[in-house]
């Protein structure tokens, strides 16, 4: 499990533990040099789970979202939680080619790659307030991608939240005039 001392993040120190707790470090996935954040056992934790989820919407106000947009595949995981827990929708922001219906696309470097985002044309009503979710946030190129893909449907974002920030990689600069709340800062 990642190191606890000294962590930092967007919800305060005790949020922060609670993920710091559950996440295991993969190195070499999904490519040799990467060191990947397995964000698993902190899902399969209910309790602990569940007590991020609360951290969550505790910051961002369950009034001030009319639905959820999860990114794929491992945001979808969050996003289904938060939408539950105050009563709204989701929404899923896929990988190219898997929605069934006509999309919306956005395509985007990654740290390590190219990746294309789709959402339905008519995943939101005009001025839907979306709150979007994703595990981590990395360069800021997925997440980029993601509140553009909002924005052009139609929706409002109304926040942006991930589990665990790699701050070293800055993409919260990149998103930036846009507010990022990590739960866990790295």
């Amino acid at each position: 499990m990642t190191e606890t001392a000294a962590v930092r993040g967007d919800s305060g120190r005790l949020a922060a533990e609670l993920v710091a707790s559950r996440v295991l470090d993969v190195p070499d996935f999904p490519k040799p040099g990467i060191l990947f954040k397995d964000l698993m056992p902190l899902f399969a934790d209910g309790p602990v789970f569940r007590q991020v989820i609360d951290q969550i919407v505790a910051h961002h106000g369950a009034q001030r979202f009319d639905v959820v947009a999860g990114v794929e595949a491992r945001g979808f995981v969050v996003a289904a939680a938060i939408a539950y827990a105050t009563g709204t929708g989701v929404v899923p922001v896929r990988k190219a080619g898997k929605l069934p219906r006509r999309a919306l696309s956005a395509t985007y470097a990654l740290e390590y790659g190219e990746a294309t985002l789709e959402v339905h044309e008519d995943a939101f009503i005009a001025g839907q307030r979306v709150l979007v979710v994703d595990d981590v946030l990395a360069t800021g190129g997925t997440a980029a991608a993601a509140l553009d893909l909002v924005e052009q449907a139609g929706g409002t974002v109304a926040g942006f939240t991930v589990l665990l920030e790699l701050g070293f990689l800055d993409g919260r600069q990149r998103l930036a005039p846009r507010t990022v709340h990590a739960v866990l800062t790295v």
